[in-house]
């Protein structure tokens, strides 16, 4: 075994891909150098440094913490090429010119290292022309790398070979794009655009013209193209807009110059109202207008007839709505097809195009199927392949039903489907492998050992592997829990609650399985299935199972509900064997609870964690402000634990939620000690690993103990800030109530500073404020607030 690990990388051109490329690789801990041109005025390293200040400014933030910028070394072409010879990987992501680029590359190949890496990051030039001019030795360790936008959050990085590049390099660097920076790796072959974009473009193309055709407006088609079809919610046009209209016709420019004999082509044509916009300056997002415009609270569509912008108010029809609603999708598209309604018939248009299209190019843009879906799902945000969606609706009914589209003429063009499609298969993703028309044969997934470590691998529908819900051996399971393992020394614990919400059949699952695993296991792991693709961790405790006994009882009712779940999360905290969290997503409320009782986190770089109880007028009562003592009290070894606390009180009492793991390190709600995750497919093996592990080193849960507090001088330290703050009309009085319950709870109540308190105490003090709280009026009409709107009331 060797092992391959980058010690260093170089980016080369400090624009916005660049600079957030940079980012990523500081959020994964990767020492990174930025590279731009001498700046003619100021500072020589100025385009750079100027760069990486913008970086803290983006939102969605490329940086986990902001903080962090100051890691991103600075350098010029000028000064620092040596700089170079120390770098393991050099990602080249300067504009889209190729005579640009080939004149920076005369200039950086002289001080790459013997055996660096080096790759562009570019979203559709050749590779292969790229590579002119290079040595031998240098053409074999080059590649294209193309991250997607912006590049801490997509999940999706395209790598591009050329013939001369080595297949160890390819091997090595998907290593390090899977493992270290948390990504999806697709290899597509050196074709304009490669895949993502390539099959991306043309469907927006596609719609667009599809859309001109049937007459509808650009509101309308987004409706119908985002997630009532399992795609991103930005759509058609707001994805353009987000993307830049100036990047899509850039990127269409390419297919326009590069694939002329294409018998698409004519497709390819910049669509009118883009071209209109562009010219006007409307680049979309960047320029606060383009196919829509906020005007204040008012999201505005422009409308190409007026040449103006208008009031954006065009749904899906409900009739459409309800067709799109069928669960099955051979009815779906069938029905789709058959109505006579303008809006079906244009769906039915753009999923046709889409079909013909990726049956025309499969051989030439990839390698199997099984790329063009994973590329669509992590590049466009498709909750399935368009391969996926063609096999789930019926293969060979809907090849005919394209087929009689093509011999009618009413394609985009009048190419004919593959032979292939014919052959009387029923998809192109099976249990051996995905279709390849180059093989001729079904391919299996690439085994590189990088991939050892996904329990499930992202899964493709047709392969019938088994995944996070129905995987390995069920010790237990209800419409709330599942109680299992990989046949091996670890339990896991999913739920099965929407978002993950903890009811009283999770409490009682936390019982079962922590009883199970101190019997016959090493460790117990929280971890839930939908963890890979977006789902929480848990949204917090469920409000809806407590209605019940609200309605019964009232408010003191609940008392015993809350008593049971800190009971829960204490027999966590105290298990004889280590408790692991895999937290990814929301780990909100009693979901930020649940983790904090954990032995330890392990934490996807997308965690968004918080307690968040104020929103609906209430304290956390599941141990969230207990383990905010408990946490002050050991930061602060013996020093002035008002100073540690402050922190924790300010994050509880504002719902304050991280935006990433790593500033949840930060705020305290995970330590230092925790692991971070870049891949969500890696969360249950490196969970898995830490439990065998802490078990394996002689794992014994801290022995409880008294718990130093702040007392009546914390309480009255905080509650006076809290009165400047509501006096001065920053925080209402039901703020200002919540505010000083969670002082009192956290400085451990009316008791004398330096007092010691049990965690029980705590516990206590968060039940009885809870409590109270579901009697107040205030509260009442927070909570009822969120369960008929979802938005926080500000009463």
């Amino acid at each position: 075994m060797s092992n391959f690990i980058v010690k260093k990388v170089a980016v080369l051109g400090a624009g916005v891909m660049g600079a957030q490329i940079a980012a990523h690789c500081v959020n994964a801990k990767v020492p990174v150098v930025l590279f731009d041109l001498p700046a003619k005025e100021g500072p020589k390293n100025g385009i750079v440094l100027r760069a990486i200040e913008n970086l803290k400014k983006l939102s969605p933030a490329p940086l986990g913490n902001k903080e962090d910028a100051a890691l991103i070394g600075v350098a010029n072409y000028e000064d620092n090429l040596d700089v170079l010879e120390g770098c393991d990987l050099i990602i080249e992501a300067i504009a889209e010119r190729m005579d640009w680029k080939h004149d920076l590359y005369k200039k950086v190949a002289p001080h790459i290292a013997p055996n660096a890496i080096f790759a562009s990051n570019t979203s559709g030039l050749s590779i292969t022309a790229l590579s002119d001019g290079f040595s031998a030795d240098l053409r074999a360790r080059f590649c294209g790398v193309h991250f997607f936008n912006p590049p801490r959050y997509m999940h999706l990085v395209e790598l591009i070979p050329t013939s001369a590049t080595r297949p160890e390099i390819l091997d090595q660097l998907e290593g390090f794009l899977t493992t270290t920076l948390g990504k999806g790796v697709v290899r597509a072959k050196d074709t304009p655009n490669f895949i993502a974009n390539r099959v991306g473009v043309f469907n927006m193309m596609a719609t667009m013209y599809e859309a001109q055709k049937f007459g509808l407006p650009v509101d309308v088609v987004d409706d119908l193209t985002g997630t009532k079809l399992g795609r991103a919610k930005s759509a058609t046009f707001r994805t353009a807009d987000v993307v830049g209209l100036d990047t899509m016709g850039h990127v269409m420019k390419t297919m326009q110059d590069n694939l002329q004999s294409d018998p698409f082509y004519p497709v390819y044509k910049t669509p009118e109202l883009l071209e209109k916009l562009v010219s006007a300056g409307a680049l979309g997002q960047k320029t606060g207008a383009g196919f829509f415009k906020k005007a204040g609270k008012e999201i505005l569509r422009f409308d190409g007839e007026k040449n103006d912008y208008v009031p954006s108010t065009g749904k899906a029809d409900e009739l459409v709505v309800r067709i799109l609603k069928e669960k099955d999708p051979a009815k779906r598209m069938k029905a789709l097809r058959e109505s006579t309604h303008p809006q079906a018939q244009f769906l039915w248009s753009i999923f046709r195009d889409g079909f013909h299209y990726i049956a025309v190019h499969l051989e030439s843009i990839a390698d199997s199927a099984r790329d063009v879906d994973f590329a669509l799902r992590w590049g466009f945000g498709q909750k399935n392949g368009p391969f996926e969606g063609w096999q789930a609706a019926g293969w060979q009914q809907v090849a005919q039903w394209v087929k009689e589209d093509i011999d009618a003429g009413k394609a985009l063009c009048n190419a004919p489907l593959p032979q292939w499609v014919f052959d009387g298969r029923d998809g192109v993703h099976t249990p051996e492998g995905s279709w390849s028309p180059a093989k001729k044969a079904y391919v299996p997934r690439l085994d590189l050992p990088v991939y050892k470590r996904q329990a499930f691998r992202a899964p493709l529908a047709g392969e019938g592997v088994a995944d996070g819900t129905n995987g390995g051996t069920t010790v237990f399971e209800d419409d709330s829990v599942r109680i299992w393992h990989q046949n091996d020394d670890v339990l896991i614990l999913s739920t099965k609650t929407k978002m993950h919400v903890i009811g009283p059949g999770v409490v009682a699952g936390l019982a079962k399985a922590i009883e199970e695993a101190e019997k016959n296991f090493k460790g117990l792991v929280l971890w839930n299935a939908d963890a890979t693709e977006g789902g929480a961790f848990s949204a917090g405790a469920d409000l809806q199972a407590m209605l019940p006994a609200f309605m019964a009882g009232g408010a003191n009712a609940i008392g015993p509900e809350v008593s049971k779940l800190q009971n829960a999360l204490m027999n966590l905290k105290y298990a004889n064997v280590p408790v692991v969290a895999a937290v990814a997503g929301l780990a909100l409320g009693g979901g930020c609870e649940l983790m904090l009782h954990a032995a330890k986190r392990v934490a996807s770089i997308e965690s968004y964690i918080g307690l968040v109880e104020v929103g609906v007028g209430l304290v956390p009562a599941g141990g969230g402000l207990k383990e905010a003592a408990v946490r002050a009290a050991n930061d602060a070894k013996g020093n002035d634990i008002l100073q540690f606390l402050k922190t924790y009180f300010t994050n509880a009492a504002t719902a304050n939620v991280s935006k990433s793991a790593l500033e949840a390190q930060q705020m305290g709600y995970l330590k230092q000690s925790d692991t971070i995750v870049f891949n969500p497919y890696e969360l249950l093996y490196v969970a898995k690993a830490e439990a065998r592990a802490m078990f394996d080193a002689g794992y014994r849960a801290a022995a409880k103990k008294l718990i130093p507090v702040t007392g009546r001088y914390g309480i009255n330290t905080i509650k006076a800030q809290l009165v400047n703050m509501r006096d001065g009309g920053f925080i209402s009085a039901h703020d200002f109530k919540l505010g000083a319950m969670i002082a009192e709870i956290v400085s451990g109540g009316d008791v004398e500073q330096g007092s010691l308190v049990s965690e029980q105490w705590l516990l206590d003090l968060e039940r009885k404020a809870f409590v109270e709280l579901l009697n107040n009026p205030k509260t009442q009409e927070r909570i009822m607030g969120m369960m008929q709107t979802g938005k926080p009331v500000r009463n």
